[in-house]
């Protein structure tokens, strides 16, 4: 295969897609943005208390409205056009941002006011993670998905290698409110962005408290409904919960295990990001959505975590950091496109937000277990407990497809007069752009 040929395979999406185009630049800079501003809310934490579990603390506070809302948040994106619900996310994130830079630039910045205002943007999380990917595939259609997903997923490991290193100088050499301040600014591109697409409005259907209710049960049923959507679920879930817990912990290796400052803090987040950035291009390649990638990218993942758990050595640390993003890439991305995929039409952003619930729905727990460990064992615990509980659910999520037999593919589809999950069997068909693992 040609040079030329594999490059359009993998930037398929934008090549196809004007408004792909204009979503992938404005978040393009967004992401960076996005980035920074996390780089030096942790490390504004840090400074502030010396505490590893006051940073646990941060990452619940974001994240904890992500696990309650989160699919809500899918349930209202099917009952609204999600490109208007996209951009009113982006403004309140912006808002937020600038809240944060100026208390921080006045210097009267504290803790709670950390946790508030991360409280507040996971709340716009929760909205706005389902209608974006939602956004992605009516902008993209079903066979570019996995393409455009994983190329979404190389933008914004572009942005956690770019953010974390900007916000790592920006912090050092200007402070946190400044890395805020940029923050803010870039989701002025983003809107705009979103607002030149040519998208047809779609109309909005009224979405009552009883009815968004009905449709996260919908979702529920939808998880568990096929054994192939239930491994991939759970995998996410389980692995995001107990062994992805980087944004506590790479601070806590930088300052503890390394004993160095925030650049080097922004240094090694960057690399991690680097071996996503591989790993999402990787996949954008491939263009498929294999559960054999979802179990084979936990199980690396955690194997690298083990290797990296009692190193001391910035060199070995930020090898093992490229290996460790090139895998969460391949878990993270595969399962996000094996869920859309086998989804009906109805269920399109219930479906994303089952992802991101299982994401970050354990983020909470997780991020106080990291930090707890290490206050107990330093970062080496930490990682040997992540590593092992990756490797021991792709262990356990492979013998369940194995003790399955591969019976008939299950379609789950959602029946227009009752609104409720029904299953029905298909002698073999796979939807386009999905493979057996």
């Amino acid at each position: 295969m040609s040079l030329a040929r594999l490059g359009g395979r993998t930037f398929a999406s934008l090549r196809h897609h004007r408004d792909y185009r204009l979503y992938f630049a404005g978040n393009a800079i967004s992401f960076v943005g996005t980035w920074m501003q996390q780089i030096a809310a942790y490390w504004l934490t840090l400074e502030l208390t010396r505490s590893a579990v006051a940073v646990g603390v941060l990452a619940l506070v974001q994240t904890l409205p992500v696990t309650v809302l989160v699919l809500a948040g899918g349930s209202i994106a099917d009952r609204f056009d999600v490109r208007r619900l996209v951009i009113g996310c982006e403004l309140a994130l912006a808002a937020i941002a600038s809240v944060l830079a100026v208390l921080a630039l006045s210097g009267v910045i504290e803790v709670w006011q950390l946790y508030a205002l991360g409280f507040a943007q996971g709340v716009a999380l929760a909205l706005a993670a389902p209608a974006r990917h939602t956004l992605v595939f009516r902008i993209v259609g079903r066979d570019d998905l996995p393409n455009a997903v994983a190329l979404s997923s190389a933008l914004g490991t572009t942005a956690r290698i770019l953010g974390p290193a900007l916000g790592g100088v920006v912090v050092a050499s200007a402070g946190a409110g400044v890395a805020f301040a940029v923050n803010a600014g870039s989701y002025v591109v983003v809107v705009g962005a979103l607002l030149a697409m040519r998208l047809a409005p779609v109309p909005t259907t009224p979405a009552r408290a009883r009815e968004v209710l009905a449709g996260v049960a919908d979702t529920f049923r939808f998880a568990f409904s096929a054994r192939r959507v239930t491994v991939a679920f759970l995998a996410v879930l389980l692995v995001s919960t107990f062994s992805f817990n980087f944004d506590v912990l790479l601070p806590l290796v930088a300052r503890r295990t390394l004993g160095e400052g925030a650049e080097v803090f922004g240094l090694i987040a960057a690399v991690f990001g680097a071996g996503a950035l591989c790993g999402a291009l990787i996949l954008a390649t491939v263009a498929r959505a294999r559960l054999l990638l979802v179990l084979g990218g936990a199980a690396g993942f955690g194997f690298f975590q083990l290797l990296l758990a009692p190193q001391s050595s910035l060199v070995v640390v930020c090898v093992l950091l490229f290996a460790i993003g090139i895998f969460y890439v391949l878990w993270g991305s595969s399962a996000l496109a094996t869920l859309q995929l086998a989804a009906p039409e109805q269920l399109r952003g219930r479906a994303a937000s089952l992802y991101f619930f299982a994401f970050q729905g354990g983020a909470p727990l997780g991020g106080l277990i990291a930090g707890s460990l290490t206050e107990i064992g330093g970062t080496r615990l930490a990682f040997v407990s992540a590593g092992t509980i990756a490797i021991a659910v792709a262990v356990a999520g492979a013998a369940a497809l194995v003790r399955s037999g591969r019976p008939p593919r299950e379609l789950v589809v959602l029946s227009p007069s009752s609104g409720r999950l029904r299953r029905r069997r298909s002698a073999g068909r796979t939807p386009p752009g999905t493979r057996p693992p």
